[in-house]
């Protein structure tokens, strides 16, 4: 299967006092401010890390139940925090943190299966920094 999203940025002004928005092909994202404060303080809009956070957890979080349930378990909750970190200019770092409702699952078994799908989840692929996940079943 091929498939191609995509997304549009548009940005006016300089780097400090200009701003822009985002607009994604399902308009989830609808002409959405970001902007310098929005990335490096607490301004108002959204910003790459963000988003990027929200791709890592929701294809992690994803996966891994796909993963769990052709390993024959029924999962009755997965939340996954993606913390993204920009550290002198790169993103260095995202941490994934889960918590999970799987029962009958040894936390052996789920350790396994969950660090098997942080690896081979299409967003964890595309980075080129580490990943760290801290997988804890409820």
């Amino acid at each position: 299967m091929n498939i191609t999203r995509n997304a549009t940025a548009v940005w006016n002004g300089d780097i400090k006092s200009g701003s822009g928005h985002l607009t994604t092909q399902s308009t989830t994202l609808n002409q959405t401010q970001y902007s310098f404060n929005s990335r490096f303080a607490e301004g108002v809009g959204t910003n790459p890390e963000e988003l990027l956070a929200a791709a890592h957890a929701g294809c992690f979080t994803m996966k891994l139940d796909l993963d769990l349930t052709q390993a024959g378990y029924k999962v009755e909750s997965l939340e996954t925090r993606s913390a993204i970190t920009l550290q002198d200019g790169k993103i260095s770092l995202s941490v994934l943190t889960l918590k999970a409702n799987v029962p009958g699952i040894s936390n052996e078994e789920f350790q396994r299966i969950a660090e098997n799908a942080e690896r081979t989840c299409p967003v964890s692929g595309a980075f080129n920094f580490p990943i760290r996940l801290e997988a804890s079943l409820a």
